[in-house]
């Protein structure tokens, strides 16, 4: 499976917590904060918004003089025999804090041997999954989730999946045309996110923005009915800004 060159979104800012953590762990008694900017060469802003997010999801820990520390979470993901678990159980903490602050079901999806798989995902009553009416497998040319995932294919990986997966019309908002399908997709910009407006299902909306570790593609998604559409943008634009974590999860 070919991918496309182009970064995704919370791309750069997950290399620049590679190399804090990488920094931290390197210190074994603590590093200060002045001294990883001077090692890993980001400037300072940059670095105080990574170390925030870093001890806000437990990767680092500030001991009393203000020193940097490797975190609880590092630990554990890094931690051989138990790090499917611990990453699990991470990535599921992840998407229910994501879910209760935009308010919708969120999904992580991989594409796994040429199919759409969601390997988990955060519901609830005030925030309910989309009806899987149709198998995601056979419906990325519609959903937010498979769009997400196609773009960050090469043309050769997507003829592949559709000449498995036929366009089928699901709603009358549904793309069919593969060449129509393909313009779209090369047109969307990496950092803003795939949406799904009643494409795969009437009276659901949802959006995707892409979280690809090296070879593995994958997606950060949301899902909400339609009476909620016009908060769609806003919730998508969040999901972009907390993809890192969710990212960053994955590539340690």
């Amino acid at each position: 499976m070919a991918l496309k060159p182009e970064p995704t979104a919370p791309f750069h800012s997950v290399q620049y917590a590679l190399r804090v953590l990488e920094t931290v762990a390197k210190h074994g008694d603590g590093v200060t904060d002045v001294q990883i900017a001077r090692e890993t060469s980001l400037p300072v802003g940059s670095l105080s918004q990574l170390l925030l997010m870093l001890r806000r999801e437990g990767y680092v820990e500030q001991v009393a003089d203000g020193a940097y520390v490797v975190g609880e979470s590092l630990v554990l993901l890094g931690s051989g025999g138990d790090n499917k678990q611990a990453l699990s159980g991470k990535l599921q903490r992840i998407l229910t804090e994501i879910r209760d602050s935009v308010g919708a079901a969120v999904y992580i999806s991989r594409y796994i041997d040429g199919e759409v798989k969601i390997t988990q995902y955060v519901d609830g009553p005030r925030a309910p999954k989309v009806n899987e009416w149709v198998d995601f497998r056979s419906a990325a040319h519609a959903s937010a989730v498979g769009k997400c995932l196609l773009t960050q294919l090469d043309h050769n990986g997507r003829r592949d999946h559709l000449s498995r997966h036929k366009t089928a019309r699901l709603t009358s908002r549904t793309i069919t045309n593969e060449r129509v399908l393909f313009t779209k997709l090369d047109n969307q910009p990496p950092t803003v996110p795939v949406l799904d407006l009643q494409e795969y299902a009437v009276g659901t909306v949802c959006a995707a923005v892409p979280i690809t570790a090296g070879q593995a593609v994958g997606c950060l998604a949301l899902s909400m009915p339609i009476e909620h559409a016009h908060r769609l943008r806003q919730a998508a634009d969040a999901l972009n800004r907390k993809a890192a974590p969710v990212l960053l999860s994955l590539t340690i």
